[in-house]
């Protein structure tokens, strides 16, 4: 923006309101366990799941984003012609060419919005923070024009049948990026981790689930992890040094930097090792730059010899490590971490969104007058692989947008009560008739139309050209985007369903 002939940038960029949505049915994982035949325990605590969320045939990642930005948009009073970017991270595509974006585009068209940046972002779990990035950068760059951006998360995360579909889920989160934010990204605070890996990808055109390696897949995640949080580290330090010369080489920055800290969630244990990892790389810098040794450390005294790199190629060792650090860090994740996980262990794994479900579930945790002038930290993580750690410091201005923005997050604990709960064996059948029919065109879904939660969008139906069309449900029915009323097709029964479709 100018001002005369100098340019004014704008301050405190960051979020302004977020919006969360999760499907309104989910199986429960103690019972999935019995059902899968596991040990006990084996999804409840091993992963730290309760429940997993997830979709029928009449939602897709389109439904789902259509969902939650219409949600934010009137929830927050947005009129459609104060969006000038538009920008969605995800890895669950319906069309190789055709971005989620340009379906999104039909929210704005009574307005006449047409003038919208941005298209889909993907890598894997990462591509949220990279539309977010993106989107805070237009808004600090000489390309804004006052206007406000919409950062979109949405994923539905199933996988084959086996160890890793526990660690399934499905969600969409729709963020309002803008200046003077209630959630203020730090500038320069951010540092990224980029490299190749095959733990886990989606080479099948034709499939929805991945091929994983779960082992690496873990590995991979803590790796970034030490590096994310040694660049931040460092960034830190530098920041430091400009405004205070006296500094001493030896003030290493440590996890008290951050009153809260939130992590991408495969599943919920994996943070709770993650802080642990992060509290053993201070103990190992404290070790070599000859800090004085604080007590919580003690139970990794007999570790102080080890670098990291060593975890990576002896198993026995890293659990040794991985035991103790989570023994020392236990106090910390209780205080820095636990809160985060709200959505996640009732949802499961959402990909994209699952970071800042993370985010609101500290939100919806703590009022805004005990958050005030804290630090969340974030890490995120996208297989394949890309990384970064970056921070929000929560404002300490009351304003009317930070009393909406904590308002509007309120009601997901009820939400996450609200939902109904499917048995694991239809569970699984109505994975099978996705898996079976999710690439099909001249198709109308099979889910009951009645199960869609009012305000939600859903699938009507996909021609034979593979065009889907989508229509939101109101408490007067079905309307498309023009307003008009329409008919949901009577659900196919099981029985009438092409046997090719479900087994």
């Amino acid at each position: 923006m100018s001002d005369g002939n100098r340019c004014v940038w704008p301050e405190n960029v960051g979020i302004l309101a977020i919006e969360v949505y999760f499907p309104t049915s989910y199986v429960n994982q103690e019972k999935l366990e019995e059902y899968d035949r596991v040990s006990k325990g084996k999804y409840t605590v091993g992963l730290g799941q309760i429940g997993m969320g997830f979709c029928g045939d009449r939602e897709d990642t389109n439904s789902l984003s259509l969902t939650v930005v219409q949600n934010l948009m009137e929830k927050n009073s947005i009129d459609p012609n104060q969006i000038g970017r538009l920008e969605v991270g995800t890895e669950s595509i319906l069309d190789k060419s055709k971005s989620v974006k340009t379906v999104l585009m039909q929210l704005f068209e009574q307005s006449g919005n047409f003038n919208i940046e941005g298209v889909d972002t993907i890598n894997a779990c990462f591509g949220g923070t990279q539309a977010l990035f993106n989107s805070v950068a237009w808004v600090e760059s000489s390309a804004w024009d006052g206007r406000l951006a919409i950062v979109v998360c949405a994923d539905i995360a199933v996988y084959a049948a086996g160890n890793a579909r526990p660690s399934g889920g499905a969600g969409a989160i729709a963020m309002l990026i803008g200046p003077d934010a209630p959630l203020i990204m730090e500038r320069g605070m951010r540092f990224v981790h980029i490299a190749h890996a095959y733990d886990f990808y989606k080479p099948d055109m034709n499939s929805e689930y991945p091929v994983v390696d779960g082992k690496l897949s873990v590995n991979c995640f803590l790796g970034a992890l030490d590096k994310c949080y040694q660049g931040y580290q460092a960034k830190v330090e530098q920041k430091r040094r400009r405004t205070d010369s006296n500094m001493n080489d030896s003030g290493r920055v440590g996890l008290e930097h951050f009153d809260y800290m939130a992590f991408h969630v495969p599943f919920s244990r994996l943070c709770q090792k993650s802080l642990a990892r992060m509290m053993l790389n201070d103990y190992l810098q404290k070790t070599k730059s000859g800090g004085l040794q604080d007590k919580k450390y003690e139970a990794l005294s007999d570790f102080r010899d080890i670098n990291l790199e060593q975890l990576v190629n002896d198993p026995v060792l890293a659990k040794e490590v991985e035991k103790a650090s989570l023994k020392c860090s236990q106090t910390a994740f209780e205080e820095k971490t636990e809160a985060s996980l709200l959505v996640s262990r009732n949802v499961g794994n959402m990909y994209t969104p699952s970071l800042y479900a993370a985010l609101a579930s500290i939100l919806v945790s703590k009022s805004f007058l005990e958050l005030r002038g804290h630090r969340i930290g974030m890490f995120s993580y996208g297989s394949g692989l890309a990384s970064a750690m970056f921070s929000f410091i929560v404002s300490d201005k009351e304003t009317q947008t930070a009393q909406k923005l904590f308002k509007n997050l309120a009601d997901i604990p009820g939400r996450l009560k609200a939902r109904t709960e499917v048995p694991p064996d239809e569970f699984v059948k109505i994975l099978e008739i996705r898996e079976k029919t999710h690439h099909l065109n001249n198709y109308t879904p099979w889910q009951r139309a009645s199960e869609i939660t009012t305000g939600a969008y859903c699938l009507l139906h996909v021609d034979e050209k593979y065009r889907r069309s989508y229509a939101r449900k109101t408490s007067d029915g079905f309307v498309d985007f023009d307003g008009n009323c329409v008919i949901v097709e009577k659900p196919l029964d099981e029985t009438t369903v092409p046997a090719c479709q479900l087994y």
